[in-house]
C-alpha cells in the first residue's frame, strides 16, 4: 500500500489515504474527493487533473512524456515538480507520496 497525502493549495493537510499499486493517481483523488476535474478521463487531453508533487518524491516518478509535458504548459500554477495524476500510477516500491492541489483546481464534474 501506498500512504497518498493530499494537501490544499496553502500548504495545509487536507488528506491522507492508502491506495494500492497499480492504481492511477487521478482515481485515488477522486476517491478522496479531492478538486481535480479530469475532465478528459484521464486520457491526458486536458491539465485538469495537474497536481504538484513533492520535490522529493517527484524525483522517484518516471520521467514525464513529451505529451504530458506539452500538456502541462497549460496548467494554471505549473511548477518544476508539476505532474499530471492521470499519469502518474502507484508502485509497490513507492511508501508514500505527497501532492499538493494547485490554486487554481475544481472540480466541475463531480461536485
Amino acid at each position: 500500500m501506498t500512504l497518498v497525502r493530499f494537501y490544499k493549495a496553502d500548504g495545509t493537510l487536507d488528506k491522507e489515504v492508502e491506495a494500492k499499486p497499480g492504481r492511477r493517481l487521478l482515481d485515488v483523488a477522486w476517491a478522496a474527493k479531492q478538486p481535480l476535474e479530469g475532465a478528459c478521463e484521464g486520457v491526458m487531453a486536458c491539465s485538469t487533473c495537474h497536481v504538484i508533487v513533492d520535490k522529493a518524491d517527484f524525483e522517484k516518478l518516471p520521467a514525464a512524456s513529451d505529451e504530458e509535458e506539452d500538456m502541462l504548459d497549460f496548467a494554471a500554477h505549473a511548477t518544476r515538480t508539476s505532474r499530471l495524476a492521470c499519469q502518474i500510477f502507484l508502485t509497490a516500491e513507492m511508501e508514500s507520496l505527497t501532492v499538493r492541489i494547485p490554486p487554481s483546481a475544481r472540480n466541475w464534474l463531480r461536485g
